[in-house]
């Protein structure tokens, strides 16, 4: 599948089969997201592979928004090392992470991280040290079914040449 075809087609998915996610798959996946952009070349990720059961089932019920993650076949929690670009750095591999698992045929759902007062029970759950934030909370899983798009503003809606210009 090609970029522009992954992008544009991939949804939030958040009803998943009972199929595991081989770990070579998921070792591809968190290959693209250490090689996403980092400022400064700091690299401040870290990345936890959650796939069992029991452990996916805490998470979800923490994660106020992300009760699906308990049928997940897997949930990758981004965090990074708290420096003054972490939130740029880890959004950016989270979405590789998104893109690439959708080039794997596997749904994924973001669920916020940073700022969520559930956090730090999920910190102190997976022994993320003092000094790194979640940035995010990523379930991966084959889809039930193929989720249709919302809709989306036109182009020509957000689009700006050179200044912002209201429509």
């Amino acid at each position: 599948m090609d970029a522009l075809t992954c992008i544009k087609t991939r949804r939030s998915i958040r009803q998943y089969k009972d199929k595991p996610i081989g770990n070579d798959i998921l070792k591809e996946i968190i290959d693209a997201a250490r090689l996403a952009p980092t400022a400064r070349n700091t690299q401040p990720w870290h990345f936890i592979v959650v796939t069992e059961k029991e452990m996916l089932k805490k998470i979800a019920d923490l994660a106020d928004h992300g009760k699906f993650i308990a049928d997940a076949a897997a949930c990758i929690i981004v965090c990074c090392e708290d420096s003054k670009y972490y939130l740029e750095d880890g959004c950016s591999a989270s979405e590789n992470i998104l893109l690439a698992a959708k080039s794997f045929g596997i749904g994924s759902c973001w669920v916020a991280g940073d700022k969520k007062e559930y956090c730090e029970d999920i910190k102190d759950m997976l022994d993320i040290p003092s000094g790194y934030k979640i940035v995010s909370l990523l379930s991966l899983g084959y889809a039930v079914s193929e989720v249709q798009p919302h809709d989306k503003k036109k182009l020509d809606e957000v689009l700006h040449f050179e200044k912002f210009h209201p429509k």
